[in-house]
């Protein structure tokens, strides 16, 4: 099987995600502690033990995420023999788990991904003001009915597609009004289901743009090497391995679409037959499962998922 590694984005995080493995392994206690020095803060005891609402806080979720990716990562490499530069033909991430796919590849450092996606969250988190921006997942709409949904809502505001998920979910962002009314209208042209989404800031679209700013200055600091395989890239649905091109992604990706559903089918294309999910939750590959008819798909986030990794490894 050709194998891609994909890892989870906001939404995906719970109280006790990474614990077992924190009990079991080494391995994925030395990332939560690396992660913890770099953020000065004991993320991982939040992470464990809650409570949620602090947990589901931008800032704290964004790099508690990856925290959980990089420790499933790292276990594998050490109980499994995993390499992502031998056993990958892409990684790839929701959002925020594009960092998680990079630190996976070596593109950066565990403690840099982390410093990174903190100041993305608080950057993401102060660029609207709350209350101002909205989003809201359109249910049964093809991305080209949803970009059109937008278009007509906007009326001089910021109303556009922020992730085409695939399977017909299409989440929009925007200011608060303009949402709403997105809401309306897809319910007079036939989608199935619109609803607001329960975030704390309109991500992924043009009022991102003070938080993409801080993001620029903030990678032009850090060190990032070329990835040991191609991540397959949010906002190009392409590959890549340039490390200033995945710098100027990172950009782009705060204030522009997530295209997941055409990364999956790119990486499809080039001969995945497989997509393994690192880290809390199973999201991703219920996604994977509804934009690729019969694609394999496995999530690996406990120490029973290891088991079960190893047992299909053997």
């Amino acid at each position: 099987m050709t194998i891609a590694f994909i890892f989870p984005g906001q939404g995906s995080q719970a109280v006790g995600m990474g614990k077992s493995l924190a009990e079991q392994f080494p391995a994925a206690r030395a990332v939560f502690s690396e992660v913890d020095d770099a953020l000065s803060q004991k993320l991982s005891t939040l992470m464990f033990e809650g409570p949620l609402d602090e947990l589901t806080l931008t800032a704290n979720a964004q790099p508690a995420l990856m925290a959980a990716s990089l420790a499933v990562l790292r276990v594998l490499e050490a109980e499994a023999g995993l390499s992502i530069g031998r056993d990958a033909a892409f990684v790839a991430g929701h959002s925020l788990g594009e960092y998680s796919a990079l630190a996976a590849a070596g593109a950066l450092t565990v403690a840099d991904a982390a410093r990174l996606l903190r100041i993305r969250g608080d950057a993401m988190q102060k660029a609207v003001p709350a209350g101002e921006g909205a989003m809201a997942a359109l249910l049964g709409a093809e991305l080209d009915l949803a970009r059109a949904i937008a278009a007509d809502a906007a009326q001089g505001e910021v109303c556009e597609a922020a992730n085409d998920n695939g399977g017909g979910q299409v989440v929009l962002s925007g200011a608060k009004a303009a949402v709403e009314r997105a809401i309306l209208l897809a319910g007079e042209r036939g989608v199935r289901r619109a609803m607001l989404l329960p975030v704390s800031a309109p991500f992924h679209c043009a009022l991102m743009q003070p938080a993409a700013a801080l993001m620029r200055d903030a990678l032009a600091q850090v060190e990032l090497k070329a990835p040991a395989v191609p991540v397959m890239a949010n906002v190009g649905a392409a590959p890549l391995s340039d490390p200033d091109a995945i710098r100027a992604s990172l950009v782009a990706q705060v204030t522009g679409t997530v295209r997941w559903r055409e990364c999956v089918l790119a990486m499809a294309a080039a001969g995945v037959t497989e997509f393994i999910e690192l880290g809390s939750g199973k999201v991703l590959a219920g996604l994977v499962k509804r934009i690729v008819a019969g694609g394999a798909t496995m999530s690996v986030g406990t120490a029973d998922d290891v088991a079960a990794y190893k047992a299909r490894s053997n």
